[in-house]
């Protein structure tokens, strides 16, 4: 593992320091240029065609990295522009989606393979076709292998089983068709894997619950059937998305750590068992689109993390606790479409201040106007126990109707065939007339899994999320004691930010956002649906909002309160500033904070159409709650200023280049996070000097040890803390063409993370022994 260390340390250093550093191997020159051309010349590498030096040397950008160590390239990800369309691929080429029928997967990864130090392998949206080789497996040194997003088809290779280094395993948005291979607890190493979005059949591996390394594991969208094991072995899984498969088991043991489990639109049956009230972690729970029995455990609505519980479109009944008591961060609930009677809890009511709650579909003697009557759960249930008998009556008779035709057929073909022997031989035989099978064509599995994904679709856009509630002044006038100053939290270049307590007792964050332009009542109310529409576990939730001249159709507003979850603990920025020992952040402290801060970022332009971009991203707006769980405040304030507007009335390609220009402005300005997260909390208005000064600094051990924060360089491994040094100069690079998408930010914080965790374990055994 020392060795590994110094050679993870020259290859990711290996940006901070001159060009002559390295000379690309000739012949490791010509396999990228013979990648190149298996690839049909995509546009993200045609950065080769001008360059004339060592690639190693070329400026990495959001489409193409080129990394090296010891003159061989260590690090290859290629990112094209070929989105994967599900309709009509049967495993040949597809004009302008795949590559050409010139292709050859066999030729591809053997020169591929040539690149025998490759730590990380991305091959991205670029129309590779055809079934994976088992000659992958010559990239013994993999770590990271992310083939996402292409055409690949058949079985994952077995002999993947034997890299056994690979810490993250990413085949999403393929057509591998073949099973969930049995021999996964081969990659002891594996953290992160995701299978998501295939073909993929059979039976769930119990294989999985052997690796002890998983936090991570996305099985969703596949057609893997049959029932779930045990999972409590999986200690360190934090994400489990099993979603949309064909699962038809109860519920089992599941790990206490988990924070997210998906597991909607399967056919999970019987009760949520009693272990589920000990996930003190948990924070998104999706049941939903299930056939769960029995009434909702009044458990579910109190874990101490619970954020989002869907219990939807299940066969739930009974009536729930009443009085119930919910989570104080329970903020999204869906128990629709269920047989459940009685009265809905206080805690669960409509005039709620603080939690979306949908309920419609049911029995409940609340909201009558999308409740069924009581006699409906009470037949439905009947109904289902006469169905399921009647359908245990059809299954037997058409099991007995299909064996007598079965021997009728048989005698017939025996007498048959007996008639024709007794003929005589000069008789010339007369053959019998073809009977056709009287059965439906075949369908092709390609076909039927396009109608799923369409169904899918059409069921995804008809859904609704309700409007963020509407406070009056005079609400929130009481809940801050007329805006006294003692009641400030602090005030920004958007407003000022007021404590304040509701009449039911709720803590919030008030707040003051000053328009810099008037907006009509009906304008301004669509941009705040927008914006209540963002739930992430590290966003700040937005319970509501007041205006003036709220309800008036032609009145015009320029300031709006919004009205947030109060956060308790501290902001990141003061934490990083803190010299209490028991207080201070570890670096793996801030790699777990920092993730998290990138999760919701990412979120934020991807997870809602438009995008919420340019989102004022500072350390003293990321808040952390007593678990120190970050959660990022402040967000998605353009969605309703002056400039989100500008940007809507300009046209296609505008829209486009402005996108991205904010998109990059976010980079940019978590760039200084990261920044703030090695040396500590830089002084306003002296980052410019910062950059020219000191940024240099960090391509030598002296200059490190001079302005990288005492903490980070005791608790850090070299390989981990160069990982992110070399994204965050990436970030606030002056040069906005190389700043990395913040999906490639998010990865290479959690690269370096499981680096960082790797060097803990290592460390922590080596003091054991």
């Amino acid at each position: 593992m020392g060795s590994l260390r110094f050679f993870l340390i020259i290859s990711l250093s290996w940006i901070f320091f001159p060009p002559f550093t390295h000379q690309l191997q000739t012949s490791q020159t010509q396999i990228l240029l013979q990648i190149r051309k298996h690839l049909e010349f995509p546009s993200s590498l045609e950065v080769m065609d001008a360059f004339d030096g060592d690639l190693c040397n070329v400026s990495p950008s959001r489409n193409m990295t080129i990394a090296c160590q010891d003159n061989v390239v260590t690090e290859l990800i290629i990112k094209g522009d070929k989105l994967v369309d599900f309709k009509g691929f049967n495993g040949f080429p597809i004009l302008n989606q795949t590559l050409s029928e010139r292709f050859s997967m066999d030729s591809f990864v053997t020169t591929l393979s040539r690149l025998s130090s490759l730590r990380v392998l991305g091959l991205i949206s670029l129309g590779i076709w055809g079934p994976l080789p088992d000659k992958i497996h010559r990239l013994s040194s993999l770590e990271f292998l992310d083939l996402s997003s292409n055409y690949i088809y058949g079985q994952i290779p077995p002999k993947i089983s034997t890299m056994v280094q690979l810490y993250s395993l990413v085949l999403d948005g393929n057509f591998f068709n073949d099973t969930v291979p049995d021999w996964i607890d081969s990659l002891t190493n594996l953290t992160f894997l995701s299978l998501k979005s295939n073909r993929l059949k059979g039976q769930f591996p119990s294989s999985l619950c052997k690796i002890r390394t998983l936090a991570d594991v996305y099985l969703s969208q596949n057609e893997i059937s049959g029932e779930l094991p045990d999972l409590s072995a999986l200690v360190n899984l934090h994400v489990l998305d099993i979603r949309e498969n064909k699962l038809n088991s109860v519920l089992p043991v599941m790990p206490k750590g988990l924070v997210t489990l998906l597991l909607s639109k399967n056919a999970l049956s019987g009760e949520i068992p009693k272990h589920f009230g000990q996930m003190n972690q948990l924070q998104h729970l999706d049941l939903s689109s299930n056939r769960l029995t029995g009434s909702p455990p009044f458990f579910l609505f109190n874990l101490p993390n619970i954020t989002y519980l869907n219990l939807s479109s299940n066969m739930m009944s009974g009536t729930l606790q009443n009085p119930l008591s919910c989570s104080a961060k329970l903020g999204d609930v869906d128990i629709s479409d269920n047989k459940l009677t009685g009265t809905l809890p206080s805690c669960l009511g409509s005039s709620s201040d603080k939690r979306m709650v949908k309920f419609s579909g049911n029995c409940f003697a609340t909201d009558l106007q999308h409740q069924h009557e009581a006699s409906f759960c009470a037949e439905s249930l009947a109904g289902t126990g006469k169905s399921r008998r009647k359908e245990k009556l059809l299954i037997v008779a058409f099991i007995s109707g299909a064996i007598t035709v079965i021997v009728l057929l048989a005698l017939g073909v025996f007498f048959l065939y007996r008639r024709l022997c007794e003929r005589t031989v000069q008789e010339q035989p007369v053959p019998p007339k073809a009977v056709q099978e009287n059965s439906p064509a075949a369908v092709p599995s390609e076909l039927l899994a396009n109608a799923r994904l369409i169904s899918q679709a059409i069921k995804l856009g008809a859904q609704t999320v309700p409007v963020c509630r509407s406070f009056s002044f005079q609400e929130l006038r009481e809940a801050t004691k007329n805006f006294d100053n003692s009641m400030l939290l602090g005030e920004g270049s958007i407003g000022k930010l007021y404590r304040g307590k509701l009449e039911n007792g709720t803590l919030v964050a008030i707040r003051c956002l000053v328009l810099s332009k008037k907006y009509s009542v009906q304008n301004l109310k669509v941009r705040l649906d927008v914006l209540s529409k963002l739930h992430h576990p590290h966003l700040v939730g937005l319970f509501g909002h007041c205006m003036e001249g709220d309800g008036l159709d032609n009145s015009n507003v320029n300031q709006v309160l919004l009205v947030y979850e109060y956060v308790s603990n501290r902001n990141y920025r003061t934490l990083l500033s803190e010299t209490y020992p028991e207080k201070v952040l570890k670096w793996s402290d801030r790699l777990t904070i920092l993730i998290g801060v990138a999760k919701a970022i990412h979120f934020l332009h991807t997870g809602v159409i438009p995008g919420s971009f340019n989102n004022g991203l500072k350390t003293n707006n990321i808040l952390l709650d007593e678990h120190r769980i970050p959660k990022l405040s402040d967000y998605g304030t353009s969605i309703i200023t002056e400039e989100s507007e500008k940007h809507e009335t300009k046209g296609e390609s505008t829209k486009s280049s402005n996108r991205r220009n904010l998109e990059e402005n976010d980079v940019y300005n978590f760039g200084y996070i990261l920044l703030e997260s090695l040396v500590g909390p830089i002084v306003t208005g002296k980052e410019e000097t910062f950059l020219l000064n000191d940024m240099a600094s960090f391509g030598s051990t002296d200059g490190r040890r001079r302005i990288v924060d005492p903490v980070v360089l005791t608790t850090s491994s070299q390989e981990s803390l160069s990982r992110v040094i070399s994204i965050t100069k990436k970030c606030i690079s002056l040069d906005t063409v190389s700043r990395p998408s913040f999906e490639d930010v998010l990865w290479n914080l959690q690269y370096a993370a499981q680096v960082q965790a790797s060097a803990d374990a290592e460390q922590k055994s080596d003091s054991a022994s």
